[in-house]
């Protein structure tokens, strides 16, 4: 089963996840000094803020897959309907690990389809749908 992820940069992030806590009527799963995550249910939804990417307002995004063959499933659709597409494998970022196919929409929003394989320390930085661009840059 998918989740829909959404990333959005925010200027004040304690502000946020108490808007996004009263919202959602619980905390987040996540919590670091920059950034915050809620791993929800109902909506089925990853929601992950945070002040270290670009201009405030959405940055990207994206599904998140259970397994890796859903992942492939995914970045399969996308190569076939002939979208320029970046392949990420073992990427680091967001205080996790896992593997990554990122492509822009025709209107130019960027989409991360993921799986996620474990968790990091650090933030980390990984590359957005042009290869070689952090994916804030998107």
């Amino acid at each position: 089963m998918k989740r829909v992820h959404i990333n959005i940069t925010v200027t004040d992030l304690d502000r946020s996840v108490g808007f996004y806590t009263t919202l959602f009527g619980t905390g987040p799963t996540v919590l670091k000094q920059d950034y915050a995550k809620w791993m929800l249910e109902d909506p089925r939804l990853n929601l992950s803020i945070s002040t270290r990417c670009g201009a405030p307002g959405v940055d990207h995004l994206g599904i998140q897959t259970e397994t890796a063959d859903e992942l492939d499933t995914l970045a399969g659709r996308l190569k076939a309907a002939g979208e320029h597409h970046v392949d990420q494998a073992d990427a680091n970022c967001c205080y996790a690990r896992g593997d990554k196919t990122w492509v822009f929409d025709p209107e130019g929003v960027a989409w991360e389809t993921f799986h996620t394989t474990g968790v990091i320390t650090h933030y980390g930085e990984d590359l957005g749908p042009e290869t070689g661009a952090p994916a804030s840059a998107a």
